[in-house]
């Protein structure tokens, strides 16, 4: 990904998950370039990407507006998620780890080690380490050459919050984040050492807990709501309406 594209799907997607918009509200390309300072674009892009996360949709009107989502949704859809990754990452250790595959999640992880492995992360080692998470996510699901797991997939990747990077951690500092980050990264380590070394069963479950973390963060903000509100207050949208769980 382009390195502006990047930048502006990271700031338009926390501007998203941080309430900046009211559920409902129209996002125009223009207003939102100017706000982001940058071409329309990106963010005509990024707004697309948004709409397949489930956190926007199609308005009416033309272009895109806030949806509402709830917390079942997103927990159901998380869980979900790490049962058919770890199935995806089962298959493909036990299926044997292509050159051309092992090479470019080894890049994944050269990538994502360069984006978290340092003081401080900047906005662009952010876009970094949510680009290379994308991908490897990507790989191993299409690694799997498990046609009914690339259709579930899809549809879960559709859902509000349940894509790779659509929901990094939310603690109290960006240096709790970064450190989240880091136990992400390693557990990707740990995978694909456990694909490579043919360990179906070790993949599968290192798939299932990866998603853990996703899940700690949305308990995390339904917890802690007025903590969240700091970090990313447009998780409101999913605590007020978790009392409608049923």
């Amino acid at each position: 990904m382009e390195s502006q594209q990047a930048r502006v799907l990271v700031q338009l997607r926390d501007l998203v998950l941080k309430g900046e918009f009211a559920p409902g509200e129209r996002l125009a390309e223009i207003p939102l370039a100017d706000r982001l300072e940058a071409s329309r674009t990106p963010v005509r892009l990024a707004l697309a990407t948004l709409e397949h996360e489930g956190l926007i949709k199609q308005s009416p009107a033309g272009g895109y507006q806030m949806r509402k989502f709830t917390s079942q949704e997103v927990a159901g859809a998380i869980r979900v998620r790490g049962l058919i990754e770890g199935y995806a990452a089962r298959l493909l250790a036990e299926h044997g780890l292509p050159r051309q595959l092992a090479r470019e999640l080894h890049q994944c992880l050269d990538d994502g080690d360069r984006a978290v492995n340092k003081p401080t992360m900047t906005l662009d080692d952010y876009a970094t380490y949510v680009e290379m998470n994308d991908r490897f996510h990507d790989l191993i699901i299409h690694g799997s050459g498990n046609t009914a797991v690339l259709r579930v997939m899809e549809m879960l990747n559709g859902q509000p919050l349940a894509s790779p990077s659509s929901m990094l951690p939310i603690q109290s500092s960006m240096e709790e984040d970064q450190e989240w980050m880091k136990q992400a990264h390693r557990q990707h380590h740990a995978l694909v050492k456990a694909i490579e070394r043919g360990q179906g069963s070790s993949a599968k479950a290192l798939g299932e807990e990866h998603v853990e973390i996703a899940s700690m963060n949305l308990e995390y903000a339904l917890e802690n709501p007025e903590l969240a509100a700091k970090v990313m207050p447009g998780f409101k949208m999913v605590s007020d309406l978790s009392a409608h769980r049923g």
